[in-house]
């Protein structure tokens, strides 16, 4: 009887730490303007990273910082990406060979090299409630 009762709080435990939900804030700077919309897209997989994002947000741009807070947050790995779209038209403008004419952002202000930045140098654990802050490019 005693070992069922062991048994059934450690399950009980486990299930109480497998729920947990946790609060990822993000501060971005650095916007040269404040006008239009910042778009913020948070992802938890390498193959939706900058296409279909696990949650979102359209936040305004006051005194070129915006923030955005996701809550309910489970404890995995996850990136951010943003863009500043100055003009409301809902997309990042590219010059002639797709470098962007808009501001943009990525968790760990990781640059990419003849494309857009990786996953693996983006990416960044949440084991508890976090903040980060994010410098637009």
């Amino acid at each position: 009887m005693m070992k069922k009762t062991i048994l059934a709080i450690l399950m009980l435990y486990a299930s109480i730490l497998s729920a947990q939900q946790f609060k990822l804030e993000i501060v971005v700077t650095g916007f040269k303007n404040d006008k239009g919309n910042a778009f913020i897209g948070l992802y938890n997989t390498k193959e939706s990273f900058m296409k279909e994002g696990f949650k979102s947000a359209t936040t305004i741009v006051k005194n070129k910082i915006t923030y955005a807070v996701f809550n309910d947050l489970p404890k995995g790995v996850y990136a951010v990406s943003l863009i500043h779209d100055e003009n409301s038209n809902g997309k990042l403008e590219t010059n002639f060979f797709g470098i962007p004419k808009e501001g943009f952002g990525i968790s760990n202000d990781a640059k990419g090299f003849m494309g857009p930045p990786k996953y693996e140098d983006a990416k960044f654990e949440l084991t508890s409630d976090k903040r980060i802050s994010i410098k637009i490019q």
